[in-house]
């Protein structure tokens, strides 16, 4: 097993939105197309291709006010094969938040205690936000934003507009901050995977 306490060049936390809104063929769409995205040749070169040669990364799901899970914990990234298991497991993550309301600044507070405690550090920490409703109950995004941006990690958002077409600006005034911050979006989860594939390609540029 990879050690995760050794140096790497990006710590990434992908946190997808398991509200009410998103149902189960739709929850599988978000799973199968970020498998796939992360399977792709340039997403690839960008994690393995920088000083350390590696990316620690975890995949969380949230919804309502106390919320959160883990899907998939801390995993080093350091070769192709270290890749392609972590995509098999993020294809295969099972439902197991309850689909309540939609809670980003809850969301955001879990992604922060999972920076303090990760295993390993690096200048470049990201977390990545997908989802397809503002935030609706809980503490409002915006504190929790600023002060995760003012410690140096860069929030970015993946907007899914089925519902709210105004999502996007939604994002990009509460959720997302840091340097080069940047949110995306896509119609419907059938074109998520196309996005959430450009998403990782930038970030890891």
């Amino acid at each position: 097993m990879a050690d995760v306490t050794q140096p790497v060049d990006l710590v990434l936390i992908l946190a997808f939105d398991g509200s009410a809104s998103v149902t189960y063929e739709s929850f599988g769409l978000i799973a199968s197309g970020t498998a796939a995205a992360l399977r792709d040749e340039t997403v690839q070169a960008g994690l393995l291709g920088s000083v350390h040669g590696a990316a620690l990364v975890m995949l969380v799901l949230w919804s309502g006010p106390g919320a959160q899970e883990t899907l998939v914990d801390w995993t080093r990234i350091a070769s192709p094969n270290d890749l392609a298991g972590f995509a098999d497991q993020v294809e295969n993550v099972p439902r197991i938040v309850t689909a309540g309301s939609t809670a980003i600044g809850a969301a955001l507070l879990y992604c922060e205690t999972m920076l303090f405690e990760a295993p390993a550090h690096s200048e470049r920490q990201v977390i990545d936000i997908a989802g397809d409703g503002r935030s609706n109950e809980g503490p409002d995004p915006t504190p929790i934003r600023d002060r995760l941006v003012n410690a140096g990690v860069v929030i970015n958002g993946l907007c899914v507009l089925h519902e709210e077409p105004d999502l996007l600006e939604s994002y990009q005034r509460e959720v997302i901050g840091g340097f080069g911050a940047f949110a995306l979006q896509c119609q419907d989860y059938a074109s998520f995977a196309a996005a959430m594939r450009q998403k990782l390609r930038q970030e890891v540029a």
